[in-house]
Order: structure tokens, then sequence, then C-alpha cells
């Protein structure tokens, strides 16, 4: 259901009352149904609604007109008299009171959150009129219930999980948002230092390897790595979940034989001597999504200028982060104890992508994680695709549709440029995952490619 009827559409009416019958007026049948657009899409749809409503005060009036002349021809005529395009931005742009200035984010203490983190210390909250507690959590499951329990505004999130939560995979549904990516690449196969002559993935059946949540690009990407190396995830090893903060530990404890997981986690085994880098995750597939800034539809709606300011500052910060002359200032800025607990050295490691793996040689690849926010609609759709693939989500499934309505590509486009970052011109493209091209057009027949799945 759209947000805002179109006013160029002449089957439509505007008229008093809402078209449900169910609300007291369009306002109030707009704020209920909300859920359809994201903040940009329903803005520019209200001011056209605002328009042609002043044009024509007799709605009868204005769908003959439409139908007599056509849409492209009214929106043209409309236009010599009122610049549709101006209004729209300049009501986008609209400078409003912010709402609520003190909230909380919460976020894991891994190098993904570094847009979300670094803005506190550095000040990119406080330019846009924020006083945010960024809170570091434990766990996933934690930052999801606490979202959800409204004791944090907006969180640090996996890209998986608002797509999980608005489809009630693994909680009660509620409608979620993800605006902004907040880093690609950046994960890595980590292995005991005791398996290091085991670098065949063929020779790990048995092993107990981590990731950080179910919901999660790290248990989706290293299912799919073993299964393309001929290992059944369900069957030939075991796939646990473990906060990150505790993975090291019990690598160095036997309880695991490896995991996937975020850094800075792979870096402290190496640094602690107890693991070593197997596989970089922008080898598996370059360029893919972790974690990112997410909201409920409800807070990006009920507090519109306090859901841009926030976002605004992460942009900012991210078009910092990408820039790799500032990667070893921000790694000083998040390794202390309240934000991600780590020697400098081996955030900088991370991040400038000039690091040990743990088997004697430095490597240098810097893009071993990246900062760019874009949400494709792409990367939600593959998502998917594995949620299905192995068994997490069931029955029919609008790709297309979940996927605009939870990654809000419209906002973090206008949000790229006043950052001074250039946004793509599309919402969706096609990747390759270890040599396997992905078309978004085309789940189905994606998920069927696949031997090893849990569906039909």
């Amino acid at each position: 259901m759209s947000a805002f009827k179109d006013p160029f559409n002449p089957d439509v009416k505007l008229g008093h009352g809402c078209g449900c019958g169910c609300h007291q007026d369009q306002a109030e049948h707009d704020a209920a149904s909300v859920r359809a657009a994201d903040s940009d899409a329903l803005a520019s749809r209200a001011v056209d609604q605002a328009v042609m409503r002043a044009l024509f005060p007799d709605d009868g009036a204005r769908r003959r007109f439409l139908k007599a002349v056509g849409v492209n021809t009214a929106m043209a005529a409309v236009a010599q008299f009122f610049p549709l395009g101006a209004a729209r931005e300049a009501f986008a742009q609209g400078k409003g009171e912010i709402e609520k200035p003190s909230i909380k984010v919460g976020f894991i203490p891994i190098t993904c959150a570094t847009p979300i983190i670094m803005s506190q210390p550095m000040g990119f909250f406080g330019r846009n009129g924020l006083n945010v507690d960024v809170v570091k959590t434990a766990g996933w499951a934690v930052v999801r219930d606490k979202t959800l329990n409204k004791e944090y505004d907006a969180a640090h999130m996996l890209s998986p999980m608002p797509l999980a939560i608005t489809l009630g995979v693994g909680s009660r549904p509620i409608p979620y948002t993800m605006p902004a990516v907040e880093n690609i690449n950046g994960q890595a196969i980590t292995l005991a230092i005791r398996h290091k002559d085991k670098r065949d993935p063929k020779s790990w059946k048995g092993f107990k390897f981590a990731v950080p949540f179910d919901y999660s690009m790290h248990n989706y990407l290293l299912r799919y790595f073993v299964a393309e190396h001929g290992l059944d995830p369900d069957k030939d090893i075991q796939i646990r979940v473990v906060p990150p903060p505790e993975m090291v530990a019990n690598l160095r404890a036997d309880n695991l034989d490896g995991y996937l997981a975020p850094d800075p986690m792979n870096q402290r085994a190496v640094y602690d001597g107890v693991g070593y880098i197997h596989t970089l995750t922008k080898d598996i597939w370059e360029g893919h999504p972790c974690c990112a800034f997410a909201a409920s539809k409800e807070f990006v709606t009920k507090l519109p200028n306090t859901y841009r300011a926030l976002l605004k500052s992460i942009m900012e910060a991210t078009a910092f982060a990408s820039k790799a002359e500032n990667r070893k200032q921000i790694a000083e800025a998040i390794a202390p104890a309240n934000y991600l607990n780590q020697p400098v050295t081996v955030v900088e490691q991370v991040l400038t992508g000039t690091y040990a793996d743990g088997l004697g040689s430095v490597k240098k690849v810097p893009n071993r994680i990246d900062f760019d926010p874009f949400p494709w609609h792409s990367f939600a759709v593959w998502i998917l695709t594995q949620m299905k693939r192995w068994g997490q989500l069931k029955g029919d499934v609008d790709y297309a549709k979940v996927a605009r309505e939870v990654y809000l590509a419209t906002d973090a486009t206008r949000l790229m440029r006043d950052a001074g970052m250039k946004p793509p011109p599309a919402t969706s493209k096609k990747f390759v995952v270890m040599g396997k091209e992905f078309d978004p057009a085309k789940p189905e027949a994606y998920i069927a490619s696949f031997p090893i799945k849990r569906t039909a």
C-alpha cells in the first residue's frame, strides 16, 4: 500500500477520509501505512499531493485533466507553474528541530562498527546536534532485543538482521530499516594455530566453527565457502554462535577449531599466537556487506529529524573512514577500552590492511576492510536467498519488495551526496561469489542451482 496516494494517477481520489475507510482522514491513514516507502519517498509524495490539491481544489477536475492529457504532459504543465523538483528538495532538506537530541545506540566492539563508534570521540554526532550514548553490548541477540524493547533508539546490526526482524525470522515481526551499510569486506576465516597444516577445506570435516549470529553474513559466507568445497555445513562441521568478544578465548581453550568472524577477532588471534588467518572474506566475495546502521520504521517516521541527523553523522564518518590516510587516526580513536578494548596495533593492522597472517608473513591488502554505505537492494536479495537456502525462511518471498522496504537506498543516496560521496545510479547489480554470478532478478533459480541446501 502506498503511504501517500499518487496525485498524478487519474484513477486515485484525493478526497477527505481515507481509501480503506478505517481512519478519520487521509493523514491518519498515511501515518498508519508508512511502511511502504522510505522517508524521502514519503516526503516527495506529500509535496506532490499538496501542490495538486492547491491547483485542483475540485478532485474531479484533477482526474479529468490527467485522463485528458496524460501523466507526463500533466507533470510538465504543472512544472511550468510550480517547480516540483525544487519543492521536493526544499522539503527534504528542511532543518526541523531534532525531536530527541539525546539517544542511545547499541554496538558490538568490532571494527565493522567503525563509523558508529568513531562518530562519538571524533565529534560527528555533536556536529549534527546529537548527544549519542554509544553502548557497548555483548552480542547481537542482546542488541536485537534491547532495540526491539526500545532501550536503544538505533543500533549497529548485521546486515541480515533488519531483514530477519521485518520478516519475523527468529523474533516477532517488526518493520525495520537499514539506511546504511557500515562496512564492506572486513571479515576472515581464522583457524587455530594447531591446524596450520590443514589449509585444504576438504580436511575440515568434524571441525567446530563459530559465527557471531545465526542471521549474519558470517554464517552465510562460511556455509557458502565450505559447501563449495563439498562439505555440508549442517552435517560435516559444527557451527556455533559465539559472541565476538569471546571468540579468541574459545580458540585458545581448544573449544573451537576456527571461526568466520569480524575483526579485530581474527587479528587478535594472530597477535595472541593462537590462530592464523586462512581466508579473507573479500576473497570469497569482493565488496560484500557486513554490518549496518539499523533502526525501526517507527523511529524513522516518528523522529524524522533525529533520524536524519543520526544518519547524516554516520554518512560523514563513513566518508572519512573510506580514505586510507585517515585509518591510523581512527584506529587510535576506537581502540580504547570503552570502545574496542584492543591494542592499537591490532586495530591498525585491520584498518590499514598491512597485517601479520599468523604464519610468518606480512600481507598488504588495502581493502581488507572498506567503507561504502550504499544499501544495495541486490545485497538484500542475496541474503534472502541464503536464508531460504538454509531453511531459515520458508514459503514464497517477494524478494524485491522486501529489499526496497528495508534497505533505504533513497535516503542513503541523498545523504551520501551531502557527505561528498558518489552514490550509484541504480539500486541493484549483479556480482560474483566464489566465481558464481548472482543475478538479483533470478533468486529462485540461484537457490535451485546449489546441490547442497536445505530446501526441496
